[in-house]
């Protein structure tokens, strides 16, 4: 696939039409008030895994609705003071894994925290253990469109709760150091990574790559490929409800939590990818609030953006961090 999104020079000055909800705010504090009226109630649970350079911790703690949440810490094996931490996020349809698929992180000398997506992790890699246990109305299969008559209903109300209270389990070990915590992932992780850079304030990075979730009325019309698809889909069956999806979208965007993002940020962009075109991304990263940002640019490929060079970007600017 040749370029098909906005050229480079207009990518850097392009601004989302996504109109920012006036009680984001307030919906936002009060969804994360009531999921701390649930106990945090972490628990890790070493886990033996035939690794002899970490140590795995199989964690459990509340999420959204104090549900159950899974996640995997994984330590040096020598740890023995708080270290930096780095908590990831997955991609769509993707799960925690297995323990041995995390370990670039903990080989920096970082404590690693990744967490399982709720309902997610039978589309690819090693699978997930967290279930969702919240029925909603009619949608489209996937899980773009579940719970979109209202934002109170939608499913990444949820996700991005637990993603919040990833980093409070991942931060109440004794072996992280709170003070220097990292948010990142690629994908969905890297729209999740957004959302937790809007709601919590005192992260040292947040890097998102390629990520997923961002300028919802742009992504919807101008792709044609999953997940963003979905939604297209549910609209074509449910006519007449393009509005009212917008408007619930509106409090998932990553645009708007980029305009809350407190730290230092580094995103990346495929100017190939049709499954998160360029500008919706470029939407994200000329919103973040942070005069400290920079963003990674692969002309040539798609969704699967920088790869292995994007690890080793981050693991670069990373450096001066965490």
């Amino acid at each position: 696939m040749a370029l098909f999104d906005l050229p480079l020079d207009e990518l850097r000055e392009y601004r989302s039409d996504s109109t920012e909800p006036e009680d984001f705010d307030a919906f936002w504090s009060k969804t994360l008030q009531e999921a701390r009226e649930h106990d945090l109630d972490a628990r890790f649970e070493p886990v033996e895994t035939g690794l002899s350079t970490v140590r795995v911790h199989d964690v459990t703690f509340a999420g959204f609705g104090g549900h159950p949440v899974k996640g995997w810490l994984v330590l040096p094996a020598a740890a023995g003071e708080p270290l930096p931490l780095v908590v990831e996020f997955v991609g769509y349809g993707g799960g925690r894994g297995l323990p041995h698929e995390h370990l670039l992180w903990a080989s920096t000398g970082r404590a690693h925290f990744v967490m399982d997506t709720r309902g997610q992790g039978s589309a690819w890699g090693g699978g997930g253990g967290t279930a969702d246990p919240v029925g909603g109305a009619p949608a489209y299969p996937g899980f773009m469109t579940r719970g979109i008559d209202a934002p109170e209903n939608y499913y990444y109300r949820r996700v991005f709760t637990d993603a919040v209270r990833a980093v409070e389990a991942a931060r109440s070990h004794p072996l992280t150091d709170a003070s220097r915590t990292v948010a990142l992932g690629g994908s969905q992780g890297g729209g999740i990574a957004l959302a937790v850079g809007g709601l919590v304030p005192d992260l040292v990075a947040v890097a998102p790559d390629v990520p997923f979730l961002c300028d919802f009325p742009r992504a919807t019309t101008l792709t044609d490929r999953n997940p963003y698809r979905e939604i297209g889909l549910y609209l074509k069956t449910h006519r007449g409800r393009t509005a009212d999806a917008l408007r619930t979208l509106s409090y998932f965007d990553g645009v708007h939590f980029a305009a809350r993002g407190r730290a230092p940020a580094l995103f990346s962009a495929a100017l190939e990818d049709q499954t998160c075109p360029p500008s919706t991304v470029f939407a994200a990263f000329n919103a973040w609030a942070h005069e400290e940002k920079a963003i990674e640019v692969y002309d040539f490929n798609d969704h699967e953006g920088g790869g292995p060079y994007q690890d080793r970007a981050r693991l670069d600017w990373l450096r001066s961090y965490a």
